[in-house]
């Protein structure tokens, strides 16, 4: 079955091969977040403590679990489906074990035009194809065309629990996430490209999460969607506590876990905040701080690839004019550096708290994060807010 995600976590159904039960769907819409179970986290997030808390950023998802298949495609919109402009962008490469297409064009030309999207590995050049057909039908326009014939692709291994090498994934997939995007809430869990995803020994996947930065008297968002497939289960820190070292169960049988000690995560960072591409650049690296809150450190074979981009200054091509930007001072950006990095923590662990048990197409199973257990590890040490 392939289901659309779409506003407000309001799902369309397609069905190939089964039907997705009423109980299924209540489930992972009903799915807690993370300060649903009490765990703290620092700053304010905006209103659904998303990245499209961001003014005009939308998110699609599509998953798609049928037979082998535990996959998916993510699509974020910076301007929504109508804009014809991009947006400035910089880009990190944590540890470069891993692929995001586009990324040479965001280092050169600092701006990308299109979509985000973000899939399983053996996906990236189907995902990139449907992003093209999708161009294709959305515009007649050569010059708009032209400036989208590098789609931004980004991914993270999902073959333990999808039969990856089944290719499941079509370009039809991308253009429907693409044409599910909305504002609004933004599942998480085992949905969209993070369908198949596990983090530190647990199932993750998909997660999302906001701040409002205060600078002098103007208030902007920082939202950031994580793509979660990295991590040991010892080194998982929630809220400053050791959780994996106290979770010591619940492990995933796999023929060999040489690949999990190092997995990979792609984080995407959107903002209001006028900024050039340099200081995005700036941006993209805090997301380390927030990743290595949690128990990431960017592993030999990780590919751990960060993106951020501003919504305030449109980017246009095919013209002679100037174009005029709006900066942020660049001695002034320690409170976006703080949103960034507090906003990644709290997508990382929503992505883990999401997540459901997950049985893949030879058997392996992914166990959720158990909340019970993790809530009462974190009274244990004081670290619970109710």
């Amino acid at each position: 079955m392939k289901i659309h995600i779409g506003r407000k976590r309001t799902w369309t159904r397609c069905i190939f091969a089964a039907a997705l039960s009423l109980a299924a769907i209540q489930t992972v819409l009903a799915n807690p977040r993370a300060r649903d179970l009490g765990i703290p986290f620092h700053g304010t997030p905006g209103t659904y403590n998303a990245i499209t808390d961001v003014s005009g950023v939308q998110v699609g998802q599509t998953t798609v679990m049928e037979g082998g298949a535990r996959s998916g495609v993510t699509a974020i919109l910076p301007l929504g489906r109508g804009s014809q402009e991009g947006v400035l962008a910089g880009q990190f490469s944590f540890n470069g074990t891993g692929e995001m297409t586009g990324s040479h064009l965001v280092r050169d030309f600092g701006a990308f035009f299109g979509p985000v999207m973000l899939t399983g590995t053996t996906a990236v050049g189907t995902v990139s194809e449907g992003v093209l057909r999708w161009t294709k039908k959305f515009s007649s326009n050569p010059m708009q065309r032209y400036s989208r014939i590098l789609p931004v692709v980004a991914e993270t291994y999902d073959g333990d629990l999808n039969d990856a090498w089944s290719f499941p994934i079509r370009a039809e997939h991308a253009a429907a996430a693409i044409e599910s995007a909305a504002g609004g809430a933004v599942a998480e869990g085992n949905v969209g490209g993070g369908t198949g995803m596990i983090a530190h020994d647990f199932k993750a996947g998909t997660g999302t999460s906001s701040r409002l930065v205060k600078l002098g008297s103007a208030t902007y968002t920082v939202g950031v969607v994580v793509q979660a497939n990295y991590g040991s289960r010892d080194a998982l820190t929630i809220a400053g506590v050791p959780v994996g070292e106290n979770i010591r169960d619940l492990m995933p049988g796999y023929a060999s876990n040489v690949r999990r000690k190092e997995g990979s995560i792609i984080i995407v960072i959107a903002t209001d905040a006028p900024l050039f591409s340099t200081q995005l650049e700036r941006m993209a690296k805090r997301a380390t701080i927030g990743l290595a809150r949690v128990g990431g450190m960017g592993g030999a074979t990780s590919g751990d690839l960060f993106l951020a981009f501003s919504v305030a200054n449109h980017v246009s091509i095919g013209s002679t004019e100037l174009q005029h930007f709006a900066s942020v001072p660049a001695d002034a950006m320690s409170p976006l550096f703080q949103g960034v990095a507090d906003a990644t923590e709290e997508a990382i662990v929503n992505a883990l708290v999401a997540a459901q048990t997950m049985t893949g197409y030879d058997g392996l199973t992914v166990h959720a994060l158990p909340h019970d257990r993790l809530r009462a590890i974190l009274q244990r040490y004081n670290r619970a807010s109710h």
